[in-house]
């Protein structure tokens, strides 16, 4: 007995050496969001680890290994379901980008505040606990960076949609607006020259916007709930890594410094199996299937009565089977290759062989699922990143994109007909698929690994480049820019006025005197 309890002891003691503490800020009332952080921290909870995390949203599936703890954001996902309807998410295409990203600033404000202010995460900040790190979510919520300042730990970033400008300005990574589209515009790589006008003006804007709104009201909430902590721009420049939902057969292949980490695809997991009523129709549907999703924000059972008839009467031509995630009970005029589901795994039905085609709106989540399974799409963009993802989409040629407002019987016949029909779009997803699994080591493993090398060397500043301790004037090459502006306006100047002195003296008439009789 006694040999057993000092194996057991000994267990532990190689347990509690090899385990750490990690808290995860994930407060955005986002369904994709949530999948994103909950993943991440489960996979640090299956390899041992104490994990706490932040969330609106609570789950009973947890992990068997480590710990997981949830501190729930009560209230959040009503008051995010309330606002998602009064935002009127299929009108958003129209939005001019200018005018909505000080909109999406703001509420991010209040959003912010908000899960600083609940009571469960005030309960947390006064607990007297420790961490070794803090993960934190990258969505313009500066001041909950502030978390990692208050327990004395390591502050990493998940950035959710990739590299982008909130990121790029905080690591001090290169992001050239020549081939490098903001994410919140429709531009693909190869832009135009009025484009790279636009890019490039939509960049400068939105740096003022950040630096001289956005930032100031973070600092005055990271002040109000941190106040022991120090300044705020030392911590908004102090991420150890971030974490980027992302990889080169996702995204467009851009720079990185060295503590920026590709993980798209940690979190994709397809060991669940089917419920029992979707893994007949699929089995069975042996001509195929066409699955239509628009994702957890977008709902198809808002679609204006047009659109939605549009999808009916196409389908209902169709030999095919379809697989619809309707979020009402009842779909007028139903099709009878039609199946309704108002929530659907939709990593199982996309690994299903039978499976030909996958009708989506384009968020980075769907795409990545996509691209894992091999499977063509056809993508139906609304807001956010999707134009920018439709754009690669159709650019490496494994789906078709089609314009909320150009969609009709005809657009959509013509486009399904197209990719059912044509075996190279199915080829090329096939491509895409496998430059996607060819890697070292798995996403989910590579995130794990990064985080605990953070946490090994303190936080590892050998990764940070220069570039986030130097002024914006310093980094942009402002004053070496000024400086020879200045040096060529003066030896212009120097230049001009001995070419005039020269000027004038050989242009000086001369006189001749006169000889004296």
């Amino acid at each position: 007995m006694k040999i057993f309890l000092a194996l057991v002891s000994l267990v532990v003691t190689f347990h509690n050496a090899n385990s750490a503490k990690i808290l995860g800020v994930f407060s955005m009332p986002s369904r994709s969001h949530h999948r994103l952080g909950s993943s991440l921290m489960k996979g640090l909870a299956e390899q041992g680890h104490d994990v706490t995390i932040i969330t609106p949203y609570i789950e009973k599936d947890l992990p068997k290994k480590g710990s997981y703890r949830q501190i729930a954001l009560t209230g959040f996902e009503e008051a995010h379901e309330v606002r998602r309807k009064e935002m009127k998410m299929f009108e958003m295409e129209d939005q001019n980008i200018f005018l909505l990203l000080p909109f999406f600033l703001n509420l991010l404000h209040e959003m912010t505040e908000v899960a600083l202010n609940h009571t469960n995460v005030q309960n947390l900040l006064n607990s007297g606990e420790k961490f070794d790190a803090v993960i934190v979510e990258q969505f313009m919520n500066e001041a909950h960076k502030g978390f990692a300042t208050h327990f004395d730990a390591p502050l990493i970033l998940l950035s959710t949609i990739g590299a982008n400008i909130w990121v790029n300005m905080l690591v001090a990574n290169p992001a050239p607006t020549a081939y490098v589209p903001d994410a919140l515009l429709s531009y693909s790589s190869q832009m135009t020259f009025w484009q790279r006008l636009t890019n490039t003006a939509f960049q400068v804007y939105s740096h003022v916007l950040y630096h001289w709104f956005a930032f100031p009201g973070q600092a005055k909430l990271y002040s109000r709930y941190f106040p022991n902590s120090p300044p705020f721009y030392d911590t908004l420049y102090n991420a150890s890594i971030v974490l980027l939902n992302s990889h080169p057969s996702l995204n467009q292949a851009v720079p990185y410094v060295p503590n920026m980490i590709d993980i798209g695809g940690f979190h994709v997991q397809t060991t669940k199996k089917l419920p029992q009523d979707l893994q007949k129709f699929l089995d069975e549907s042996k001509e195929g299937v066409i699955y239509f999703s628009m994702g957890s924000n977008l709902r198809s059972s808002e679609l204006p009565a047009e659109k939605r008839d549009a999808f009916l009467n196409t389908f209902a031509k169709l030999k095919l089977k379809i697989l619809w995630k309707w979020e009402e009970d009842v779909l007028p005029g139903q099709p009878k290759n039609v199946k309704l589901g108002k929530w659907l795994p939709q990593q199982e039905i996309l690994a299903h062989p039978n499976v030909k085609l996958f009708i989506t709106h384009g968020g980075l989540l769907s795409t990545t699922e996509t691209i894992y399974h091999g499977v063509p799409v056809l993508v139906i963009p609304v807001a956010a990143d999707q134009k920018l993802n439709s754009h690669r989409i159709v650019n490496e040629g494994f789906g078709l994109a089609l314009g909320y407002k150009e969609i009709s019987e005809k657009a959509l016949t013509q486009k399904i007909n197209e990719l059912l029909n044509n075996p190279r779009y199915t080829n090329n997803a096939k491509q895409r698929s496998k430059l996607f699994h060819d890697r070292l080591v798995g996403p989910m493993e590579t995130a794990v690994y990064w985080v605990e090398y953070v946490i090994r060397h303190g936080g590892a500043p050998h990764l940070k480049v220069a570039g986030v301790d130097l002024p914006w004037y310093k980094y942009m090459l402002v004053d070496v820019g000024l400086f020879i502006l200045t040096t060529l306006v003066f030896s212009l100047y120097v230049f001009c006025k001995i070419a005039k002195s020269i000027f004038s003296l050989c242009s000086k008439p001369k006189v001749q005197k006169l000889k004296r009789f």
